[in-house]
């Protein structure tokens, strides 16, 4: 398979970037795509040529290190995909393909495909503590929790922070991450002791961070390789008007007082 690719190369973060074309012969059809990109690589370093930077860590579709436009669309054509697990059948004989970062201002461009994702960790961070207790690991059943609230709690967990939902969203939102995030701990027990503040915390975050409002244009599902839902942005707005309510009334409370 020949393949004709379109690569953002930019240096640094203050550097411009351009897009550059390669042509790449004999790609095989059961490489992964970022396999391909590795291939590429080695015929750059042959000609003393710099590589394309792109991140990676696990290569199975878990850690959400991996992800760029392909064609416009974040990690691919292949929908609940990461583009590690993309493979080169999905694609054609002599195929044009334009490779860019994800394009959103709380998301800098690093070098090439790379783009600094701190700002999620932070928004995590915002997120404040859980009730675990130490020592040994309790038994399964220690703390009942039926079967449809778990299942909404594992879905949520599955998010694995990529930032496919922020590139493909005209605003650059991170509320279907955000929401995950919240969803996973507000449906466990394990998340009560800061349910309170959690939702305003995190939700503050996000905009200190520069992302942009959600309104519902559903892009970030579409392209979100584990699926997540946009059920999740909802009960994250219920957890925010609820830690609202009740900061509310404390203030009013400790007014009185």
């Amino acid at each position: 398979m020949r393949l004709v690719l379109n690569i953002w190369r930019q240096k640094n973060s203050q550097a411009p970037g351009k897009m550059v074309r390669y042509e790449l012969n004999n790609v095989s059809e059961h490489m992964s795509f970022l396999e391909m990109l590795d291939v590429l690589n080695e015929e750059l370093i042959s000609k003393n040529e710099e590589p394309v930077a792109f991140e990676h860590d696990c290569r199975e579709g878990i850690c959400g290190m991996c992800g760029f436009m392909i064609n416009g669309i974040a990690h691919g054509p292949q929908r609940g995909t990461t583009v590690c697990q993309l493979h080169m059948r999905h694609f054609h004989d002599g195929q044009e393909l334009w490779l860019e970062p994800w394009r959103a201002k709380a998301f800098p461009v690093l070098k090439d495909l790379i783009v600094d994702r701190s700002a999620f960790d932070r928004i995590i961070q915002a997120g404040g503590y859980i009730s675990v207790n130490t020592g040994g690991a309790p038994d399964g059943n220690a703390i009942p929790i039926e079967k449809q609230r778990a299942d909404l709690a594992m879905d949520a967990a599955a998010c694995i922070g990529c930032g496919a939902c922020v590139a493909a969203c005209p605003n650059a939102s991170a509320m279907l991450f955000t929401s995950a995030k919240i969803s996973h701990l507000a449906l466990l027990p394990q998340g009560k002791p800061e349910s309170k503040r959690r939702a305003r915390s995190m939700l503050a975050q996000m905009q200190k961070e520069l992302f942009g409002a959600c309104t519902n244009h559903g892009e970030c599902e579409a392209v979100c390789p584990k699926s997540i839902k946009l059920e999740n942005i909802a009960r994250l707005n219920r957890e925010f008007l609820k830690a609202s309510s009740a900061y509310r009334e404390e203030a009013t409370a400790g007014g009185a007082a």
